[in-house]
């Protein structure tokens, strides 16, 4: 098997960051993209190794010059992993049309953005593996978050249609949906907010992000070819349908 190469975007932390070392483990050539956080994304890749670079998922032309610089660097990536998101929450009588707008964009358009930009490469080399991170939320709704599940729904709707594009060409879409996962994100909901919410969840805890980690693994592999389409839902049954 040819050593591949994997582009994980909001790479360098939480979900991310999981699935940055677990592909590695699994001798891929990795990038972790980031938006931010320069101290951070240099702290990751000195503990683990793994290469980060820095560009807004939500710039159409930032994606195309940071695909092109890294198939320079590392090789064509025929396996992205759509991992970047931010919230913006409140409710639609207080959303304004700005925060709407940095969620969808971020969220959801950058998913666009850099399966875009990575397409020729998967149908060359007659292999691809997309898989697009959604969210409990973007399935069951959520109070407060309009912009968020709009977006996370919109990953699934998108997912699927890439599905039957690329299939002809070997190449698959899939959507991993966690739950609550301890990361930065969901430590920043008030404490007592998130005990409410942890509550909901029959297993009585959050996800790790090693947990979602894998079944990301699982669906970039080599034989899970016939995988296509589908929505993997990891929340430790605080959604089921």
């Amino acid at each position: 098997m040819p050593r591949r190469t994997a582009i994980v975007t909001g790479g360098t932390r939480g979900i991310g960051r999981g699935i940055c070392e677990l592909f590695k483990e699994q001798d891929y050539t990795v990038v972790a993209g980031y938006a931010g956080n320069e101290e951070a994304a240099a702290r990751f890749t000195e503990e683990t190794g793994i290469a980060a670079k820095k560009w807004d998922v939500s710039d159409h032309e930032a994606c195309l010059k940071a695909v092109e610089e890294i198939s320079s660097e590392h090789g064509h990536a025929t396996v992205i992993v759509n991992n970047a998101g931010i919230t913006r929450d409140g409710t639609l009588k207080r959303m304004s049309y700005e925060n709407w707008m940095d969620v969808i964009q971020t969220n959801l358009t950058s998913v666009f953005n850099m399966t875009k930009a990575l397409w020729p490469h998967m149908v060359e080399e007659n292999f691809g593996r997309i898989i697009n991170i959604s969210s409990v939320n973007g399935q069951a709704g959520q109070y407060g978050q309009v912009n968020y599940c709009a977006a996370k729904a919109g990953v699934i709707g998108m997912t699927k249609a890439l599905a039957q594009e690329g299939a002809r060409n070997n190449i698959t879409a899939n959507t991993v949906a966690p739950g609550y996962v301890e990361t930065d994100m969901v430590a920043a909901v008030p404490e007592n907010v998130l005990e409410k919410i942890i509550a909901t969840v029959p297993v009585g805890r959050l996800g790790d992000p090693g947990e979602i980690a894998r079944a990301v693994w699982f669906l970039a592999r080599e034989d899970s070819n016939f995988i296509t389409g589908s929505t993997i839902s990891i929340n430790g049954g605080q959604h089921m349908y």
